[in-house]
């Protein structure tokens, strides 16, 4: 879905922003890479020896160093943020645009409760994929790319717990990944069943007063509405 995304032409718009967010993404790894490596020369150099000159040296880059950090992940969040935004309004517009032209057979076909829940929070997990993309995605390889390399600078004989490590990570990911995706399909059916019960009630309002139903109404949208609030719990 990502790679269909970054062919489409919604993105173009926002293709500076988005390589901002990149510029930004790797200084900002680096520097967060470089700050233990800092703070092991202050121990064994420092520290160990008692030079208190160079504790107060190192320190002051450390400084500076997560300086750099902070602002250039404050940035870059603001950066992919507007990105991701403007991106999902252009979204939303496009399908906006796309249901007003169906016919009325495909209208029933798909029905308004779900094409309000495609229009609306579909287009919510559309923006919080591209924000997700362009901040942690983009990161999140610079680290482990660099984080190898800075670990076997500083000790190659431990470096074999990254061989440990990493399986456990990507095979409890993947288990998370897995358990998840079947959930995400249901919650997207009750998140439709709410949206059409609120709607029906809304359209049938002076009927279900006419007819004293409003406990029944109630007690439905209060079953719908548990069973999204469980599924997403």
């Amino acid at each position: 879905m990502l790679i269909r995304l970054l062919r489409t032409r919604l993105l173009a718009p926002y293709g500076r922003l988005l390589l901002g967010v990149l510029v930004l993404q790797l200084v900002g790894t680096l520097a967060s890479l470089y700050l233990p490596s800092l703070n092991a020369s202050i121990i064994d150099r420092g520290v160990l020896t008692g030079d208190t000159a160079y504790i107060w040296r190192t320190g002051r880059v450390m400084l500076v160093v997560s300086l750099v950090q902070i602002v250039c992940a404050a940035f870059a969040t603001y950066l992919g943020a507007k990105a991701a935004m403007s991106f999902g309004r252009d979204v939303r517009g496009a399908v906006f645009e796309r249901v007003l032209s169906f016919s009325a057979r495909e209208m029933n076909r798909f029905g308004a409760p779900t094409l309000i829940t495609r229009t609306t929070n579909d287009v919510q997990q559309v923006q919080l994929l591209a924000l997700l993309s362009s901040t942690v995605f983009v990161a999140a390889p610079i680290t482990m790319v660099g984080g190898v390399i800075m670990a076997l600078r500083e000790d190659v004989t431990l470096s074999w717990l990254i061989i440990v490590a990493v399986p456990v990570l990507v095979i409890s990911i993947g288990l998370l990944i897995w358990r998840m995706r079947p959930l995400f399909r249901v919650v997207q059916t009750r998140i439709d069943t709410v949206n059409r019960v609120l709607r029906e009630q809304i359209t049938g309002i002076r009927v279900v007063r006419a007819f004293v139903r409003e406990p029944f109404e109630e007690d439905r949208f209060g079953r719908a509405n548990a069973e999204l609030t469980a599924t997403q719990t």
